[in-house]
């Protein structure tokens, strides 16, 4: 098996994405249910796209494993396992779901593949973040979709084509200035 070791370049633009996460994910808008609409749902999608599967998932693992470990970056300044176990701890814990799709569907050339992988990444999402909101809460799954699905549809939709959109002209740049080398088709 040819296994294809990370650059230094690619250590750099998965520490960046990964700071990107962090500040966006401070860009929160709190909620009646306590699930917060923030802008991490668009950093986690574009990291995947920009980077690519594995490089995105990497980048959104580094910034639960920093989160967990006390550092405040989630939603709010918040941090800790008590966070990840927490009502909102399934759309965290999916996120690299999420990059990985995006990733999956940018790195196979083609619109159609890309606008897939972040649907599928994001229905994912909702899912994971439903199924915990409703284990943590002990609220069934209609009360569930209804605090952490229903509210973020539309935004979700504009999420979905602001990456599809910025995110392969992000790519695009990198990769002509040299700053980004192309993932494997």
């Amino acid at each position: 098996m040819n296994k294809k070791k990370l650059s230094i370049q690619d250590m750099c633009m998965i520490g960046f994405f990964t700071a990107v996460i962090c500040v966006l994910g401070q860009i929160s808008i709190p909620m009646p249910y306590g699930v917060p609409m923030t802008l991490q749902t668009l950093a986690i999608p574009l990291a995947g796209v920009v980077l690519g599967a594995k490089r995105g998932t990497i980048s959104t693992l580094v910034y639960i494993i920093i989160g967990a470990l006390g550092l405040p970056v989630f939603a709010g300044f918040a941090s800790g396992i008590g966070v990840i176990l927490g009502p909102t701890g399934g759309f965290l814990l999916s996120f690299p779901v999420l990059a990985w799709f995006s990733g999956l569907g940018a790195d196979k050339g083609k619109a159609i593949w890309l606008v897939a992988g972040l649907v599928i990444g994001v229905i994912i999402n909702y899912i994971c973040g439903m199924l915990m909101f409703s284990l943590v809460t002990s609220q069934g799954m209609a009360a569930a979709f209804f605090a952490c699905v229903f509210p973020f549809i539309p935004t979700g939709i504009v999420k979905i084509i602001l990456v599809a959109t910025l995110g392969t002209k992000i790519k695009s740049i990198l990769i002509k200035g040299r700053l980004l080398r192309a993932t494997a088709r």
